[in-house]
């Protein structure tokens, strides 16, 4: 159990007090905003460690939680730059600025965050350039038989992608701009050749839209979930109850666990969770969810729970998957069959219920005045 970290409103400067503790130190630093903003989020991921949540980091150095969370996953991201062997151009240049530049290539593979962030410097991108380049890597990735004409990684790879949205584009002017961008990252002739061609040549070619996620979320109070444990079938001796451990439940969505390392969480009995077969839950932010156009809009970060059916690993383009990239597992749509091992279907994001008074569901008696 992690302690709550005690009031540190009589925080006294370092100058006047050489003895302050080592979360004192890095509050103190954040406040102050000393160092760069790689050292920010260092700061803030050594105090959430030591039991600070993001909102006790905010009241004590004024960093907002979405800003804390961008700067820890930018410095991750920088130190894998750093590990990597990136340039010292790239890591000069993201030392002083880029936090949420670089938190836009988290989605990427250490070596495509190198490449990602090498071209950044190179074509000069701000962040709204660095999402597009994310973007473009990621779904590049996924293209199982890589086209011979865009031969070049990581520019040509990016001059793909606005290359296949151009020719999806009946607007002129719309697609006379995505080629233009897929001219400015083109490093071989053969790509800038098939990227020209679009200039005469003005035939659409429709893609898939991908399928909308199985999102489904908790509404009624009496649907909130409670795992009880089970002693066993009576006659039962005094020692067999006494020997069941104390359930705490913990996270938005009451998830239980034990001693080792296994936990539970209890789920309506929805058609969808009582038909898998083989079913394992996942917890995971919304914001590492894959992109859904046709799917829910999701105005802020949350997390969520996905569960997926172990015995269901036939692939379909109407579905999300898990699978398995380099020993990392991963969710995804794919409009071809991937050359990634399946390891089972998503049939359920579950949402949690947006509770303003949790207290309310507590009270045995609530009687309208």
């Amino acid at each position: 159990m992690t302690a709550t970290p005690s009031n540190h409103s009589n925080l006294q400067p370092a100058g006047d007090n050489p003895k302050l503790s080592e979360e004192q130190v890095l509050l103190q630093s954040l406040r102050r905003k000393e160092g760069t903003w790689v050292a920010w989020g260092q700061a803030c991921q050594q105090l959430q460690k030591m039991g600070y949540t993001p909102q006790q980091i905010f009241e004590e150095t004024g960093f907002e939680p979405v800003q804390q969370n961008q700067v820890i996953v930018a410095s991750q991201v920088y130190g894998s730059l750093v590990s990597g062997e990136a340039s010292t151009a790239v890591l000069e240049r993201f030392e002083r600025t880029g936090s949420d530049s670089l938190y836009a290539l988290r989605v990427l593979m250490q070596p495509e965050r190198v490449a990602a962030a090498t071209l950044l410097v190179e074509k000069g991108l701000d962040s709204e350039g660095a999402h597009e380049v994310a973007k473009a890597l990621k779904e590049f990735s996924r293209v199982a038989k890589k086209p011979e004409e865009f031969p070049n990684y990581p520019g040509d790879a990016v001059a793909y992608s606005y290359w296949k949205l151009a020719r999806q584009q009946a607007d002129l002017q719309a697609r006379s701009r995505l080629i233009a961008q897929g001219l400015l990252f083109a490093q071989s002739t053969s790509a800038r050749q098939q990227i020209e061609k679009l200039l005469t040549d003005f035939t659409i070619t429709r893609s898939r839209s991908a399928p909308r996620l199985p999102f489904y979320r908790l509404e009624s109070e009496d649907e909130q979930p409670r795992v009880v444990p089970i002693a066993g079938k009576m006659p039962l001796a005094t020692a067999d109850l006494k020997a069941v451990p104390i359930v705490n439940t913990s996270g938005i969505f009451h998830i239980v666990k034990f001693s080792g390392e296994g936990a539970w969480v209890a789920l309506p009995g929805w058609q969808v969770v009582m038909t898998s077969e083989d079913p394992v839950m996942l917890l995971i932010d919304s914001d590492q969810l894959p992109t859904s156009p046709a799917g829910v809009v999701l105005e802020t970060v949350e997390e969520m729970l996905v569960m997926v059916d172990r015995s269901q690993r036939q692939w379909d383009n109407e579905s999300y998957f898990i699978f398995d990239e380099a020993g990392q597992l991963r969710i995804d749509w794919f409009e071809e069959i991937p050359d990634l091992p399946i390891l089972g279907k998503v049939v359920l994001v579950l949402r949690q219920k947006k509770v303003l008074d949790e207290d309310f569901n507590k009270q045995l008696w609530q009687l309208d005045e």
